[in-house]
């Protein structure tokens, strides 16, 4: 069960975290401890001691002598680590679930979401690599052009989903690698983002 942490807040820290999130969602960079301070129409030891508490609780980084040195740290959701998938070759998956920390904003409320770690390099031109761990959202539809965990003959894999003039094949995003046209294909998850280590 996910915790709100935000319930955990008084509602004048949580006045303060909201500033300082919709302040960088504008404009892609932090407030400056003045700009709080104006914005709560406080003094500036106020504004610090807002951002201390933030910080102790641990919402906020503060990054010391930088005037847009505050950051949010993200908010983190456990999945299951469900073993290996190729991006090479099809391999069987290895199904020993361990859970993960992920970032909230790589998923949204709806859906089940599992991860995988990655063996091979048939998906480096879309900058995943050998022992990347990907986060999948499980669905047994693709799109043309989504990535995806499918499981073909052979076993699983994850490569490009793609569909042309009738034909469904996997492709790689490696140049050395040829398109698999399975006489079998399940999908089993749609790719939505990758955490390295």
């Amino acid at each position: 069960m996910k915790v709100n942490r935000q319930k955990l807040l008084t509602p004048r820290q949580k006045k303060v975290l909201d500033y300082i999130r919709e302040f960088k969602e504008k404009k892609d960079y932090s407030p400056t401890l003045n700009e709080i301070a104006d914005y709560l129409k406080k003094s500036l030891s106020t504004a610090q001691h807002y951002v201390e508490e933030l910080k102790d609780r641990g919402f906020l980084r503060k990054s010391e002598n930088m005037a847009r040195g505050i950051s949010l740290v993200e908010e983190t959701q456990k999945i299951l680590l469900l073993g290996y998938i190729s991006a090479g070759e099809p391999i069987e998956p290895i199904e020993n679930p361990e859970p993960i920390s992920i970032p909230v904003s790589m998923i949204n409320n709806s859906g089940n979401y599992y991860a995988l770690k990655v063996k091979g390099n048939s998906m480096i031109d879309d900058g995943i690599i050998d022992e990347d761990i990907v986060v999948i959202q499980h669905m047994i539809i693709a799109d043309d052009g989504d990535i995806v965990v499918a499981v073909t003959e052979k076993g699983a894999t994850l490569k490009i989903f793609r569909k042309k003039e009738n034909k469904i094949f996997l492709e790689p995003r490696n140049k050395k690698l040829k398109n698999i046209y399975p006489k079998n294909l399940e999908i089993r998850g749609k790719f939505c983002g990758l955490l390295r280590k």
